[in-house]
């Protein structure tokens, strides 16, 4: 009965931990604290050193579970990652998140050796430890302070960060096992080695990830067994890949890219499913890693802990990125932000568990100077990436509060789901005044009623609006029905000013619409003057091949300004190229509407 009851305390103790953890991350929202950091400190105080006395020493354990939380965590990286988001940045955050680990993991590797009475490489495995950056650490911090960040920098950073660690990881590994070895590894089998992981895990993760996807899309499974399914083949693929020699971390990330990337059934309920169990594997495992720590015995590394924490912060990682972003004509600033969003997380403490695992000589050293790295590095960056992000200008203003979403699966097909929005008095697509045409209405709830769409007629403040609209897409809706906090960033909408002078001979020429001869000698303007009917109003609309001109300034009944929207509504090209292209031909300059006999500086 003893052995019933001591069961039972653990179960109490790990679930007091685990809502302390949940409700300590409110406090970490409203303070600006590094969640990771909470989550650690939670941990140490249950431990050995602090108020809760829990001794815990497993290392296999951890490990085990380390491994779990991870190839969770990173396959929900990838099912959120858009393939659009790679456009222009692909190429900087490959190097950043291969050469770039490499190169901040033998810069610091060989500034430890020479700060401790280490080999170089036991300091090239103090390195490697510390190499990759945490996602989860930095995304929380810049997100959950109101901000977001220029896009560039934003997908860079994204990318970087939720590839880096299994470059981390098979560094770490083949220099363990170089130091196990009582002859050394050759440098061909080094490589091969390197080889071997990367290949493997590229090729299952695609192949893993396509797979995963036909079987979720053909087998009728129960309702609530879509998300298990795709979690249990996400674990299924880091072990498989793992146990043949490749690197599970990077299959999973890229199995999880290509499923998200692909129509899915059920994707509402397994995109929930992976918040709570993301969520659930960070505070799982940031805690027991905090436990595993005993705070006594990491003073006795601090000094040395100290100045390679700071080495990495200001050298090495600086070092890394400034040479790997050379090819790609980033900015001094925007080089300078990066550098910066290098936070060390849970990732570095778990590789550094991987020495005492297999006891490796001096492995309590590696994994105290990795911890205390670690919370350096949450303590000193954590707390500073937000001014940061103000001071360098890669902060934008935030778009407004989250937005309200329903999504309801449609048994059956793939197509499409369907979507629904509360409509708020500034919710941008009240002033944008349509939706792009692959977004169908289904019904408008109005004071409790339901209206077929055609019957309700224009959105009203206090609507419920639902979509049908492929689940590939929803996220672009998204920023239709945000709250615009009394500003609309039209260009974020995919919609782009010109002047009402502008023939659409030009837009022809610039982006392939197909229009009538009698048309393309005629200016935008033009085109909304008819004799047979009344003047042009703010707002009147008119289609023009795949896109819309909008009416957005008279002078007088004639149209001096246009709104140019695209069917597509802001897709990764749509945001960026067109604006900048019209810039440049018709010498337009980027900046909010203005509403109906305002004038502008510039005009004046």
């Amino acid at each position: 009965m003893e052995s019933i009851g001591f069961v039972n305390f653990l179960l109490l103790l790990g679930a007091v931990l685990v809502v302390a953890g949940i409700f300590s991350s409110l406090i970490a929202s409203r303070f600006g604290a590094p969640l990771l950091l909470v989550f650690l400190v939670i941990g140490m105080l249950a431990g050995e050193d602090g108020p809760g006395g829990l001794v815990f020493n497993d290392y296999q354990l951890t490990y085990l579970i380390g491994s779990l939380a991870l190839a969770v965590i990173l396959f929900d990286g990838g099912l959120r990652t858009r393939l659009a988001s790679f456009h222009g940045v692909l190429a900087p955050s490959a190097v950043l998140a291969t050469a770039g680990v490499v190169l901040t993991a033998t810069v610091t590797g060989v500034f430890a050796m020479a700060v401790t009475d280490m080999s170089l490489l036991q300091g090239l495995l103090i390195g490697s430890v510390v190499a990759s950056t945490d996602a989860a650490a930095v995304f929380f911090l810049l997100h959950a302070g109101g901000l977001r960040l220029k896009q560039r920098v934003d997908s860079t950073l994204q990318i970087e960060s939720a590839t880096n660690d299994p470059i981390a990881v098979i560094l770490t590994i083949v220099l363990v096992e170089m130091l196990l070895a009582v002859e050394g590894l050759s440098a061909l089998g080094v490589f091969g080695m390197l080889v071997r992981q990367a290949v493997f895990g590229v090729g299952l993760g695609l192949a893993g990830g396509l797979g995963i996807s036909l079987l979720l899309n053909k087998i009728d499974l129960p309702n609530g067994l879509h998300p298990l399914f795709v979690i249990s083949s996400a674990v299924l693929l880091y072990a498989l890949t793992s146990l043949v020699g490749g690197s599970g971390f990077l299959a999973v990330y890229l199995g999880g890219l290509v499923l998200g990337n692909r129509p899915m059934r059920a994707s509402a309920s397994i995109t929930s499913f992976h918040d709570a169990a993301t969520w659930l594997c960070q505070i799982i495992m940031f805690m027991m890693l905090g436990l595993l720590v005993t705070p006594s015995q990491l003073l006795d590394y601090a000094v040395p802990a100290l100045v390679i924490a700071v080495w990495l912060m200001f050298v090495a990682r600086p070092v890394a990125v400034w040479l790997c972003l050379i090819p790609f004509h980033f900015s001094r600033k925007e080089k300078t932000f990066i550098s910066w969003v290098g936070l060390r997380g849970a990732v570095s403490i778990f590789l550094a568990a991987i020495p005492m695992l297999t006891g490796l000589p001096q492995a309590p050293a590696y994994f105290n100077i990795a911890f205390f790295v670690v919370l350096v590095s949450l303590i000193v960056q954590g707390w500073s990436i937000r001014p940061a992000a103000r001071r360098l200008d890669m902060a934008l203003p935030d778009a407004g509060p989250a937005v309200r979403r329903v999504e309801l699966d449609l048994p059956g097909q793939l197509q499409h789901e369907i979507v629904g929005y509360p409509i708020a008095a500034d919710t941008a697509v009240l002033d944008r005044g349509a939706v792009p045409r692959w977004a169908r209405p289904v019904l408008i709830v109005r004071d409790g009623k339901i209206l077929d769409p055609a019957a309700a007629a224009a959105l009203r403040p206090g609507d419920y609006a639902y979509y049908l609209a492929p689940p590939q897409r929803v996220h672009r809706l998204d920023r239709l029905f945000a709250q615009a906090g009394g500003h609309v960033d039209r260009e974020a909408l995919g919609e782009f000013p010109l002047r009402g002078d502008v023939t659409v001979k030009q837009l022809e020429e610039l982006y392939g619409l197909k229009v009538s001869a009698g048309e393309s000698h005629s200016t935008v303007g033009e085109l909304f003057e008819n004799p047979l009917q009344d003047a042009p109003e703010i707002g009147e609309r008119l289609p023009l091949s795949s896109a819309t001109l909008v009416v957005r300034e008279l002078d007088q009944g004639r149209v001096v300004r246009v709104g140019l929207q695209f069917e597509d509504l802001g897709g990764e090209e749509t945001e960026r190229t067109p604006a900048t292209r019209l810039e440049r031909l018709f010498g337009l300059t980027q900046r909010p509407w203005k509403s109906a006999g305002q004038k502008s500086a510039r005009d004046a």
